[in-house]
């Protein structure tokens, strides 16, 4: 585990508009990704009876839909222990295999970085 305060202000920052999205939104994830030119794109689990999306994948479909082409950094915060392998694959087919995403609890203590790949 690794508090919030040993990462990057970017990173760090990413963190924390996750777990905002999370709060603010009463939703089971939240997730932000961070693009090529540093831009954020912060977004909360999507649950609807025609459209089911983790926060991750909302967070990089924001991403595409805004013109990204790349990710440097992703992050969720979730109860759950690690980011799901289709989360992975959407961090992947945008950011590269390289691309680390940090899986937070929901207090902000960083539980793992993995690569997407």
């Amino acid at each position: 585990m690794t508090d919030t305060t040993d990462l990057g202000p970017e990173d760090r920052k990413i963190v924390t508009l996750a777990r905002s999205a999370r709060a603010r939104n009463g939703v089971p994830e939240g997730a932000a990704v961070r693009d090529e030119t540093g831009r954020t794109y912060v977004a909360g689990t999507v649950a609807l009876d025609s459209l089911k999306l983790s926060a991750l994948r909302t967070a990089v479909a924001m991403a595409v839909a805004s013109g990204a082409t790349s990710l440097e950094a992703a992050a969720v915060v979730t109860e759950a222990a690690s980011a799901s392998a289709e989360d992975l694959a959407a961090v992947r087919d945008l950011g590269g295999a390289g691309t680390p995403v940090l899986v937070a609890a929901p207090d902000g203590t960083v539980r793992d970085t993995v690569a997407a790949g």
